[in-house]
């Protein structure tokens, strides 16, 4: 399975939705709130070291601010 995310304007989108689906394809239409949750959830995998940290070394950084 293969799958693309085009962010556009309402107009553009619905063309494009139209095309895909004329091509066999599945759409799925998502709102602001999703788009930047796999924005976020795609810089946290390629940011990401492996490492544990601890609770207090997390809560002496929030404390700092």
């Amino acid at each position: 399975m293969s799958a693309i995310l085009i962010k556009t304007d309402k107009k553009k989108g619905k063309i494009l939705s139209d095309l895909a689906k004329q091509l066999g394809g599945d759409v799925m239409d998502i709102g602001d709130a999703q788009f930047e949750d796999l924005l976020l959830g795609k810089l946290m995998d390629t940011v990401k070291t492996g490492k544990n940290v601890s609770r207090s070394t997390i809560f002496k950084k929030l404390k700092a601010k």
